[in-house]
């Protein structure tokens, strides 16, 4: 990552911290009274092949235990009606702006991914990795519905687990390459504006 890409990240989520913290208290006091505590729900990503790191949303899900697989329809008798309404929304991901400050995600990057999937497909993601992991990329803006509709589809965890690997995992490595080897500022200003404006 270039020094000027990491201000770029610093100021953004000291900007977008201040603007969004009424919506931020907002979501934090709707998810605190209607699904009570914890508020926040912490999942541990992985920045490079071999270092994790805490991802911060606010919880969607009833409290269980977590698997550390890919989410799927399996899970969607979980997601509570408060965490429909801010998944709908991305309201979720707010709190990533956190993630952002400390430097373990950029704006732009490979989403990323859980250490289960990184310690099955360790060539996949040592490619990868190679670039700081970000909230929003090119493989999530042109994959997620497509991914989306994959694994609500499934019934279980092991089904889930077998089309993500299938067909998930190595379709978006290829556009998280293409992306790391291609990037630029104009480029990530575009993912950004439409992942905002241009997703549905």
């Amino acid at each position: 990552m270039t020094p000027f890409k990491r201000l770029i990240d610093i100021l953004s989520a000291l900007f977008l911290g201040l603007v969004l913290l009424p919506v931020i208290i907002w979501v934090a006091l709707l998810v605190l009274i209607r699904d009570g505590r914890p508020v926040f729900f912490v999942s541990e990503r992985m920045k490079t092949p071999e270092k994790g790191f805490g991802l911060v949303k606010f919880r969607t899900m009833s409290l269980g235990s977590d698997d550390g697989m890919a989410t799927g329809g399996d899970k969607s008798s979980r997601v509570t009606k408060t965490g429909a309404f801010l998944r709908a929304k991305r309201l979720d991901e707010l709190p990533q702006l956190w993630n952002l400050f400390l430097g373990h995600v950029s704006l732009v990057g490979p989403r990323p991914p859980l250490r289960r999937y990184v310690e099955q497909f360790p060539d996949i993601y040592s490619e990868v990795l190679k670039a700081r992991p970000g909230i929003t990329g090119l493989a999530s803006l042109v994959y997620h519905r497509h991914e989306a509709l994959l694994l609500d589809r499934c019934e279980t965890a092991e089904e889930t687990d077998h089309i993500y690997c299938r067909a998930c995992v190595p379709r978006k490595a290829k556009l998280d390459v293409i992306y790391r080897d291609n990037h630029n500022v104009c480029w990530d200003f575009s993912i950004m504006y439409q992942t905002v404006f241009g997703r549905r």
